[in-house]
């Protein structure tokens, strides 16, 4: 137990980072505050909203209750399909201990994503939480909704550090669903463990997890280690 943090505390933490990149419906759904609302009651005008290309724990309605805390509009997610890309670990640790994710182009692979229709309030807010990523837009993607329309013109989110690389190979999160994906896939706590014994294999995975959400300095430090040997998104 570090000093002056009760036991339960570090476990949440623990927790937070382990889980990434947590739940997400398999269905549409909106999200207002901490609560996942049915489409069909919520009325929304897409057309006054801005359309996200999210991935990972920006699909997820835990994720979302976090970001989105000061907006008390409700916020539309459609699962979805994204085409030659898939979903990688990026190359540093987020402020909460894990190692999240990012775009990276795969010939032939088919990955499950997420369409989220924002306010320009609501953007704002999510940018605000992105300090590690780029807002890109994309000109020709090939994204398929539940209901067949195809998106093209999208904007997302692209990590600043690169892909991380295993074994000179990018790493898909198991926990993402693909089809004909050509990257090897690891859970979060396998990359964390990993990334364990490469950088510090004298410290217990909990103290490696810690230490990078207690003290920022420390986890740019590992961040800059990973980023050496990272892919830019298209390479």
């Amino acid at each position: 137990m570090r000093k002056g943090v009760g036991v339960s505390e570090d476990s949440e933490i623990l927790e937070r980072a382990m889980r990434y990149p947590y739940a997400v419906p398999a269905r549409p759904f909106v999200q207002q505050g901490h609560r996942t609302l049915d489409p069909a009651d919520v009325e929304i005008d897409r057309e006054q909203r801005s359309r996200l290309l999210v991935y990972g724990s920006n699909a997820s309605p835990e994720m979302l209750a976090r970001k989105l805390a000061l907006s008390a509009d409700p916020v539309l997610v459609e699962p979805a399909w994204l085409h030659d890309f898939d979903v990688v670990y990026s190359a540093h640790f987020s402020p909460y201990g894990a190692v999240p994710a990012t775009l990276q182009r795969s010939l032939g692979t088919t990955v499950r994503v997420a369409i989220i229709h924002l306010t320009a309030e609501q953007l704002r807010l999510v940018s605000a939480t992105e300090p590690n990523y780029d807002l890109v837009s994309f000109a020709s993607a090939a994204c398929e909704l539940p209901s067949g329309e195809s998106v093209t013109r999208l904007s997302a989110y692209i990590s600043r550090h690169g892909c991380l690389l295993a074994d000179g190979n990018e790493v898909a999160l198991v926990a993402v669903p693909a089809r004909d994906r050509r990257f090897a896939e690891l859970s979060e706590p396998q990359v964390l463990e990993r990334l364990r014994l490469q950088l510090c294999p004298e410290e217990s995975i909990d103290a490696f997890v810690l230490g990078a959400v207690t003290d920022p300095d420390l986890a740019q430090a590992r961040s800059a280690q990973l980023e050496r040997r990272a892919l830019s998104p298209g390479s």
